[in-house]
């Protein structure tokens, strides 16, 4: 595959063929299956509006394989549309927020062993971790009074797309108050920026998540592309 750019810097080889999403079924959120977990084909994915989950196939019932998503509609939080509720506010206030400090910490707080779905693998946790120290991935943590862990997010970011994977949360609002701290880092950046959350859920909504069509999110993820990093 072509080496793509982000922020000006070249991505790393990719040398699978990744499913491309123009022209990828409308009423499909997975568009391909297969390639690796190798970081350069994952970095590849997101620049061409792709993230991998893993996903069992019917026939396959047993053995969950690689799939690559592009959801269709995608859920975008607008940086300006933040909605912060009076409880959260003084939930913001009461914890502490810090950035890149506990990042594996935080992947395996996203974990939910034994629930239906759950996707976050151990090869996940070393891609996404070789991601973090080469500077792609990046978290949001979120700690109590008494300096527990108790909630936070990770991503992706490519230029200027921060394209969340997963958030978690141990007290209330906790990650709220760790998407929200991720927003007023972002609005401190110049130019624009794409905050993707993949699906939109009622619990996003009441935050300012709204859904955009896939050709209008790959037309976005192409002018953010071109955005220097905020991290």
């Amino acid at each position: 595959m072509r080496p793509l750019e982000a922020g000006g810097i070249a991505l790393p080889q990719c040398y699978w063929q990744l499913p491309d999403p123009f022209g990828a079924d409308p009423d499909e959120d997975l568009v391909g299956i297969g390639a690796d977990m190798d970081p350069a084909t994952v970095l590849h994915g997101y620049a061409t509006g792709l993230f991998p989950m893993q996903v069992n196939l019917a026939d396959l019932k047993d053995s969950p394989v690689l799939g690559w998503w592009s959801p269709n509609p995608r859920g975008v939080l607008p940086l300006s549309e933040l909605r912060v509720s009076r409880s959260l506010s003084h939930s913001m206030k009461k914890f502490e927020v810090t950035f890149d400090s506990a990042f594996v910490e935080v992947m395996n707080g996203c974990q939910r062993p034994g629930e239906e779905g759950q996707w976050i693998t151990q090869e996940f946790i070393n891609c996404y971790g070789q991601l973090h120290e080469m500077g792609f991935a990046h978290s949001v943590e979120v700690w109590n009074q008494t300096g527990e862990l108790i909630g936070g997010l990770y991503g992706i970011e490519l230029g200027g797309l921060f394209a969340g994977e997963s958030m978690f949360h141990r007290e209330r609002d906790a990650s709220k108050v760790a998407l929200s701290a991720l927003v007023e880092k972002l609005l401190k950046c110049q130019g624009p920026r794409l905050l993707d959350v993949q699906w939109k859920t009622d619990h996003l909504a009441s935050m300012g998540v709204i859904e955009i069509s896939r050709d209008e999110y790959l037309e976005s993820l192409q002018v953010a592309l071109k955005n220097q990093a905020c991290f």
